[in-house]
C-alpha cells in the first residue's frame, strides 16, 4: 500500500504563514503525497513551490463553519480554481441541514460543482455536529449534487472521524462517491483502518509521522 498517495498534507491554521506553507510544500514533494491542503490565499505561493511536483492543491471554502452564503462561497471556489487550486474542500452549510432545509444544501453543492467543472469537489459535512440521520440525509445530497466526495470534518469542530462515521457514509456513497477522512489521525494504524474501510483520501497534519512511524 502506498499511504503517501493517500494523503492530502494539511495546514490550515490560522496562524500559518508563508514560510510554514513553502515548509508544508516541500514536504509534500520529498514524501510523494497526493495532495496539499492549505487556505486559498495561500494557493499562489503553493503553486510556485510545488512547480514541476505531481502534487495537487486541495483549497478549502466556506472554511471553517460553512455558514457563508451561497453566492459568496462559489466566487471563493471559482477563485480559487482560476489561482491554480486542482481541488475544492467545501463545508456546508450546517444550520441549514439542521433546519431540514435539504434543497437549499443540495442546491449550494450543485453550483460550487458547477462552477468549478471537471475539478475535484469535496463536501465537509462535519459529522460531530450531526445525527446519523443527518449524515445519511446530507451524503444523499452530495450524491444527487454530483459531489466527488464527502469528508467527515474541518477539524475545527468538537471532533474528527471516526470509523463508524465512515461506515455510515461508505453505505451511501458506494462506488459513485469518494471519501475522505479528517480529523484526528495522527497514527499508521488508524490511516489505514481507514483506507480498509474504503476511505480514498486522508486529510491530516500528521501525514510525515504516519509514513515514518513503525510499519505494523
Amino acid at each position: 500500500m502506498q499511504l503517501n498517495q493517500y494523503i492530502d498534507h494539511t495546514l490550515l491554521k490560522p496562524t500559518a504563514t508563508p514560510a510554514d506553507i513553502k515548509k508544508l510544500c516541500k514536504e509534500a514533494v520529498e514524501h510523494q503525497f497526493y495532495a496539499i491542503c492549505v487556505s486559498p490565499s495561500y494557493i499562489q505561493l503553493a503553486k510556485s513551490a510545488l512547480e514541476g511536483s505531481a502534487v495537487k492543491i486541495a483549497a478549502v471554502i466556506g472554511f471553517p463553519l460553512g455558514a457563508m452564503t451561497t453566492k459568496a462561497k462559489v466566487f471563493e471556489a471559482k477563485d480559487a480554481i482560476e489561482l491554480g487550486a486542482d481541488e475544492i474542500d467545501m463545508v456546508i452549510n450546517i444550520g441549514m441541514l439542521k433546519a431540514e432545509k435539504i434543497e437549499y444544501i443540495e442546491n449550494e453543492i450543485t453550483e460550487i460543482k458547477k462552477a468549478i467543472g471537471s475539478k475535484v469537489l469535496k463536501v465537509i459535512i462535519e459529522t460531530c455536529f450531526l445525527t446519523d440521520a443527518e449524515k445519511k440525509v446530507v451524503c444523499h445530497a452530495a450524491l444527487k449534487a454530483n459531489a466527488d466526495f464527502v469528508k467527515t470534518s474541518t477539524g475545527f469542530g468538537s471532533g474528527g472521524a471516526t470509523f463508524e462515521d465512515v461506515k455510515l457514509m461508505q453505505e451511501i456513497a458506494g462506488d459513485k462517491m469518494q471519501i475522505k477522512a479528517s480529523g484526528g489521525i495522527k497514527d499508521r494504524e488508524t490511516a489505514i483502518k481507514y483506507i480498509e474501510l474504503g476511505v480514498s483520501r486522508l486529510g491530516t497534519s500528521s501525514g510525515i509521522k504516519l509514513l515514518t512511524s513503525d510499519k505494523k
